[in-house]
């Protein structure tokens, strides 16, 4: 009787071996990267929100200001350019806009007790619980603290979708032909609402599921 070496057995070794290697490699890279570098690469690899700077341009996310407006359009029931107007209600529309998704308007910090934002404006890309992060216009991003500001956002008071549109049909994206020439909300008729962020505390996701109740604002 011949005893033989299991190969299997080998293979398996040599693969938790390597494993192993390659974990240590990674521990002595992720050690070098630093505090700051290792903060963002634990981000990353926990899947959590990031932005490539690079990629701060106002008109690359102009398509996500107009489906933006058409997704106001459908929610506030906006009538179409040319019939009569009609005033927007604020008891009608302030329990939906509470509710609703801010990613792609346009906001500017009217008050805040940090001057080195005030009157910054952009479209939102991303809304946490305690910040808004936004475009600017001269195609920088800009983090934005809710707490002790007030913000200022514009609703189109005219919808931009056609008459024809099916609220069971998909909102519909412009074309990127298109880009140069979308205008935002504040280039037609608008009215502006102001947000206090002390009050606004809250995720997205969160706001669709709470029930708010009326309180007195809170003067900064």
């Amino acid at each position: 009787m011949l005893l033989l070496d299991n190969a299997a057995k080998e293979s398996r070794l040599k693969k938790e071996r390597d494993a192993k290697k390659a974990k240590l490699r990674a521990a002595k890279e992720h050690k070098k990267l630093g505090v700051l570098g290792r903060r963002q690469d634990t981000a990353r690899g926990m899947g959590l929100w990031g932005f490539d700077e690079s990629q701060a341009q106002f008109a690359l996310f102009l398509p996500l200001h107009h489906l933006w407006l058409g997704y106001m359009s459908e929610l506030l029931h906006l009538p179409q350019p040319g019939g009569a107007p009609r005033a927007l209600s604020g008891a009608a529309i302030h329990p939906k806009l509470l509710k609703a998704d801010f990613h792609g308007s346009i906001i500017s910090v009217h008050q805040t007790k940090n001057t080195a934002i005030l009157g910054i404006s952009g479209i939102v890309i991303h809304e946490t619980e305690a910040t808004f992060k936004v475009v600017t216009k001269e195609n920088r991003l800009k983090v934005l603290p809710k707490q002790n500001s007030i913000f200022t956002f514009a609703v189109p008071v005219q919808s931009i979708l056609p008459a024809t549109h099916d609220t069971d049909s998909p909102l519909p994206l412009p074309s990127p032909e298109a880009n140069e020439e979308l205008k935002t909300v504040l280039d037609g008729p608008h009215a502006l609402l102001q947000l206090h962020g002390n009050q606004f505390c809250f995720r997205a996701a969160d706001r669709a599921g709470r029930k708010f109740k009326a309180k007195e604002s809170i003067e900064l």
